[in-house]
């Protein structure tokens, strides 16, 4: 999206292309050679951090960024191109907090299975670029930012923790999420104390006051507008099943909740829709008349444990629907589950792709060693499918260059 951009100022405005200047910060192995020299050509640094959790260089790299955000005037335009990941890739924690507090956060967040949504609102309140904060440092330069939203529902606000649109959440909310997951014992007391102290101060109306009379001038200087979406993705996988000679539904862009129960969910439609073909007499109202495809996007998660395994949202969803498929015997339906970045979790995988007789298959090429049911109760996907000879249910497809949440695809014949 960057480099996009930077073409078309070069191209569109010739004569202003010195002037040009900015930096990417994206996740290791998201940009080719080819990509950091032609951003390079733009005047646009390239520089990698971590993903999903923060490390050192996501912390440095966006304190140099913010560093060179404070020094503009109201003659400069800033273009801002934000994508999900944002969050961990644009860290600039608040004082007294550093890289470790940053990471337990992450993790502790990542692992109680809180939805993004509410992630990105506790991360607002201890970031100082989050949540607007961009925006706030920038100023008085004018804010034009393009959003590529990961999130369901689209929210500004939350996509990549909302570095250019105000923060509408409340402090009380914030601590409200610390209590409904029980994390009071598990943050580190730094960031609890932080969170504490707003809740407290947001009780004080002189002080409200003023923070809201401060963010509407800073706010007026700023537009950020969304470029794309999970439910464009969903509408090309629809048309491209079209094409196939598919029937498409879709299912929505919002699905969420645990992956293994939403793989059972998907599982259960399709076996629902070939009645048409196996038990046409308790078929009377199908969904939609085979072949059919039914596509849905969103983000799911998983609930971690401490002797959790190796995977990611869409891996666990094609572990559990592959061994549903295999339970119920059901054949010629195949689900695939990917994340439109290109990986799923901490792993090369975008996702994985399964039918009835993948996790068979996957069994007998370890000598049963390693058993599909274990793998799903440790959540260890990536383990399991990739201990297959031919390591055929991962989905590689290197970065692509995007990121829109997720997207599943259950084909049934």
């Amino acid at each position: 999206m960057a480099l996009a951009t930077a073409q078309i100022l070069t191209s569109s405005q010739t004569k202003y292309a010195p002037s040009i200047r900015g930096m990417v910060i994206t996740k290791d192995d998201h940009a080719s050679q080819d990509q950091i020299d032609e951003l390079a050509s733009h005047n646009i640094k390239l520089k990698f951090a971590s993903h999903p959790i923060p490390d050192e260089r996501s912390i440095a790299h966006s304190k140099d960024l913010l560093a060179e955000l404070e020094s503009l005037d109201e003659r400069t335009l800033v273009v801002n191109c934000i994508s999900g990941g944002g969050s961990a890739l644009f860290c600039a924690p608040s004082e007294p907090l550093d890289l470790s507090h940053m990471s337990k956060l992450n993790q502790i967040l990542l692992a109680c299975g809180m939805p993004i949504t509410d992630i990105n609102v506790l991360r607002k309140k201890i970031d100082v670029g989050k949540g607007g904060g961009l925006v706030k440092i920038a100023y008085p330069a004018k804010c034009i930012t393009m959003v590529l939203s990961d999130v369901i529902g689209d929210p500004l606000h939350l996509i990549a923790s909302g570095p250019s649109v105000k923060d509408s959440s409340t402090w009380s909310e914030a601590w409200d999420l610390v209590d409904r997951y029980g994390l009071s014992d598990k943050l580190p007391i730094e960031i609890l104390d932080i969170l504490k102290e707003g809740r407290d101060n947001e009780t004080t109306i002189q002080h409200k006051t003023a923070l809201q009379n401060n963010d509407d001038s800073v706010f007026d200087e700023s537009k950020t507008v969304l470029v794309g979406n999970n439910a464009l993705a969903v509408s090309a996988a629809a048309i491209e099943s079209k094409i196939l000679g598919y029937n498409p539904v879709v299912l929505g862009t919002t699905i969420e909740g645990e992956a293994a129960d939403i793989a059972n969910m998907y599982v259960s439609m399709a076996q629902e829709i070939q009645l048409q073909r196996t038990n046409p007499s308790l078929s009377t109202f199908p969904l939609a008349i085979l072949p059919v495809a039914l596509i849905a996007g969103g983000e799911t998660t998983v609930t971690l444990t401490e002797n959790s395994g190796k995977g990611g949202r869409n891996q666990e969803i094609g572990l559990a629907a592959g061994l549903k498929l295999r339970d119920c015997n059901l054949r010629d339906i195949v689900i695939i589950s990917v994340g439109t970045d290109g990986t799923d979790g901490p792993t090369d995988a975008a996702g994985a792709v399964v039918d009835g007789g993948t996790i068979e298959r996957v069994e007998l090429s370890n000598n049963f060693t390693f058993k599909g049911d274990n793998a799903l109760r440790t959540h260890d996907a990536y383990n399991f499918f990739g201990a297959s000879k031919d390591n055929s249910a991962l989905v590689k497809t290197g970065a692509t260059g995007t990121n829109v949440a997720d997207v599943c695809v259950i084909l049934i014949k």
